[in-house]
């Protein structure tokens, strides 16, 4: 915890707008990447430089508008399908004058696939809604990749769950084993390579192994 607080500590300050919306999700209960969660992204995006960026859970809009912070020249195409949290995402945009490169579609992201098909091929998919349907998702959407596409997946550690949950209630563990289902079928998926990173709420980055003859 005390190497958490120093790495926090280390964080620039983010801009007022980006305050307005962390306090929000906090004060609303909105699920948001954690601080270094979400620098950690944005870093992995600078190196990445994508073009184009296919998010699965929009919540109120937080990650897509920072995912453009950290590459201005991007597009962005975000699934939310809560509808009071998509009007929020699109006021956020809004307000961000940011609707000309991040759309937002609402609807549920196992139903919506057809719609997603003519905004690809994507260079970075990020998992970030329904914990138990991560595989689904994943197996829906990779066939979207660019063939140098990365695929990075929020909350894979679940607030420590993951690696034990004596201490979690019983739908808290419930979410846990299925996310730890998740990443075990992730790191052994022989057409992929992954690494969980221990930081935010844990980050696992996925990129497809090169074709063999």
């Amino acid at each position: 915890m005390k190497q958490e607080d120093y790495l926090q500590s280390l964080l620039s300050e983010p801009s007022k707008p980006v305050k307005d919306m962390e306090s929000y999700a906090k004060e609303h209960s909105v699920p948001i990447m954690e601080p270094l969660g979400i620098d950690f992204l944005m870093q992995l995006l600078r190196i990445q430089r994508p073009d184009n960026i296919l998010e699965i859970g929009t919540a109120i809009g937080y990650s897509a508008l920072r995912m453009l912070e950290a590459c201005p020249e991007c597009t962005i195409t975000t699934i939310e399908r809560d509808e009071e949290r998509y009007k929020d995402a699109l006021e956020n945009i809004k307000e961000w004058k940011a609707e000309a490169q991040i759309t937002v579609l609402h609807g549920d992201a196992l139903e919506v696939v057809d719609k997603v098909k003519s905004r690809g091929p994507f260079d970075v998919l990020f998992i970030d809604a329904a914990k138990g349907k991560y595989e689904q998702f994943f197996h829906l959407y990779t066939p979207l990749l660019t063939e140098d596409g990365v695929i990075i997946s929020d909350n894979v550690l679940f607030k420590g769950y993951v690696a034990d949950d004596q201490a979690a209630t019983p739908r808290m563990a419930k979410i846990a084993g299925k996310i730890r289902d998740f990443n075990e079928w992730l790191v052994r998926n022989p057409h992929y390579h992954t690494t969980i990173i221990p930081i935010g709420d844990g980050v696992a980055i996925t990129k497809k192994r090169p074709q063999q003859d």
